[in-house]
């Protein structure tokens, strides 16, 4: 059943010692389908990638996949303690990146919440360490 929702996204992204941390609040889908929970939003100019829409798809803590489709076109493969190549669609052309799944943590069944942690690579040299922390409300 799909379910309207508020969800709250804090995306944080280290490069360099340098910390970067946006915010978002909007409206979503939420549907829950086989053990999985998709969370499906729009993105907007302060996720930089206004006219896409963003799909969180997420089993019980051991894989998921986040992907974007409109204006940019990406799909990010996270599953724990492997590594997956990715294409991440750019305004300036597509990029492989590779993404390493450090923790997924679904409890969205439970209190609304989603944590993931990754570091992604490209070419094989490091890029970003980054985290997702999403709640969802009904």
């Amino acid at each position: 059943m799909k379910k309207n929702v508020m969800i709250s996204l804090t995306s944080v992204h280290w490069q360099d010692d340098e910390k970067n941390e946006t915010e978002l609040m909007t409206r979503a889908k939420h549907i829950r389908e086989n053990g999985w929970d998709i969370i499906s939003y729009e993105d907007t100019s302060a996720t930089g990638f206004e006219g896409s829409v963003t799909t969180i798809k997420v089993d019980k803590g051991r894989n998921a996949s986040i992907t974007r489709e409109g204006t940019a076109n990406s799909v990010l493969s996270l599953e724990i303690g492997r590594k997956h190549f990715c294409q991440y669609g750019t305004p300036y052309g597509n990029l492989q990146i590779g993404v390493y799944t450090h923790a997924i943590e679904n409890t969205i069944a439970k209190d609304g919440r989603l944590y993931l942690k990754y570091t992604l690579d490209l070419n094989s040299s490091y890029l970003s360490d980054n985290e997702i922390i999403m709640t969802v409300q009904e």
